[in-house]
């Protein structure tokens, strides 16, 4: 399986940069210091490579609160790392680690 998001409408999908992550892993999209221009409409894209067919989910909402509450959030970081990981020697590994707080 893969996973994508859509932005708004199709064919506009979420772009991974310095603030938007997609994982492959759980299929989250972590977006770190919202801005105005990530609000709108976020849809979940999953594909199946070997049929290559696709399943949506709904679209989920993302809005900002005028109040400046962020909500409440522990210091925390989020790591699932397996005890190993193997690889091929030239292969790059990718490991997923986030810091959430407030």
């Amino acid at each position: 399986l893969t996973y994508a998001w859509i932005f708004n409408e199709y064919p506009t999908f979420v772009h991974q940069d310095s603030r938007r992550f997609v994982s492959q892993d759980t299929g989250n999209l972590y977006i770190a210091k919202v801005e105005t221009s990530d609000v709108g409409n976020y849809t979940c894209v999953v594909t199946n490579t070997v049929t290559n067919s696709k399943v949506l989910g709904p679209p989920t909402p993302l809005v900002l609160r005028n109040d400046g509450v962020m909500g409440e959030y522990e210091p925390k970081i989020e790591v699932q790392f397996p005890e190993t990981v193997p690889s091929a020697k030239g292969t790059t590994v990718k490991l997923e680690c986030f810091a959430l707080g407030k």
